[in-house]
């Protein structure tokens, strides 16, 4: 892939316009940090972590690499506050919120010199970003894994649409794994693309092994978006999605089905690797993803792709 500097490049002082997604229990130090020294932006997964350890894993981060990291920060999780004056303390550049208000930290964040990207599936909350004044939007389409939109927007569709909408640096995510595929997003209109399930079957994933060999063996039709009433989450489909299922066979009862979820169920599926009775969380873009890869072999494959990937002619 050539090296010519583009908006995304040059806003986070990467080499490669690839973002690896901040995904729960998947996303500690090793991963972003192997991920920033293979020239792309890393990112901590601070979703599933406790803020002592968020700490823990920022400290160690700036020991494992000298390149920009950041830390994704959901805001549907408690200590919000006191997870952002981590992030403050300890020195993080960079932070990607989602699953809330974008104005909710953005100003607070660039105050101090942060870098603030914020992520949406839909034009319309695109364009909030926007009016929040953030650095750049990640676009997420349908197809990716854990936390989704209602609308069940592709990302075919979504990135032309909100790259009519806005003027900020694009990131495109959903369904990306393959060189080919961030060529197509990028063409599309997105300046650099975020890539999850791809980083989530690495060597350097914080996720189980049970569940990294699992991603290896999903196909086509494995995952389902549901939970639309609570918020919505595409995961694979074993013991613990029929036992969800079930819940909407008799009713769709909401208080069921926030009982089943508190049961530390990600964790359970994706950390400590039961694969039948935890929530596992992955894209539909897992089908194509054959093998457990170190970071610095993802890479390679990608930018490979990316480069021998040529437009047909009509």
């Amino acid at each position: 892939m050539a090296q010519d500097q583009n908006r995304i490049t040059e806003l986070f002082t990467i080499q490669y316009p690839i973002i690896q997604a901040g995904m729960i229990w998947h996303s500690g130090w090793r991963l972003a940090s192997a991920v920033s020294n293979c020239g792309g932006l890393g990112l901590i997964g601070a979703g599933s972590m406790y803020p002592d350890v968020l700490r823990e894993n920022i400290q160690k981060c700036k020991q494992a690499t000298n390149k920009p990291f950041g830390v994704n920060v959901p805001m549907l999780y408690p200590n919000l506050d006191e997870v952002i004056q981590i992030i403050l303390e300890e020195g993080v550049k960079i932070v990607f919120t989602s699953a809330g208000n974008p104005k909710t930290y953005t100003e607070t964040l660039q105050k101090e010199g942060l870098k603030v990207v914020h992520v949406v599936s839909s034009t319309k909350f695109a364009m909030k970003c926007e009016d929040a004044g953030v650095d750049a939007i990640v676009a997420e389409g349908f197809e990716a894994g854990g936390h989704n939109g209602r609308d069940e927007t592709t990302t075919f569709c979504l990135i032309p649409n909100v790259k009519k909408h806005i003027s900020k640096p694009l990131i495109a995510a959903g369904g990306i794994a393959l060189g080919s595929q961030m060529k197509a997003a990028m063409i599309l209109g997105a300046d650099g693309v975020q890539i999850g399930s791809r980083f989530a079957a690495t060597l350097e994933a914080s996720a189980h092994d049970n569940w990294k060999k699992k991603i290896t063996e999903l196909q086509e039709g494995d995952t389902h978006l549901t939970l639309k009433e609570l918020a919505p989450v595409r995961m694979v489909k074993n013991k613990f999605f029929n036992e969800l299922e079930d819940i909407y066979n008799i009713g769709r009862n909401k208080e069921s089905l926030i009982a089943s979820l508190g049961r530390a169920r990600a964790k359970k599926g994706m950390f400590e690797g039961d694969m039948e009775e935890g929530e596992l969380e992955i894209g539909q873009v897992s089908a194509l993803i054959d093998e457990i890869l170190p970071v610095e072999k993802v890479f390679d494959h990608l930018l490979k792709e990316f480069e021998d990937t040529k437009m047909p002619k009509l």
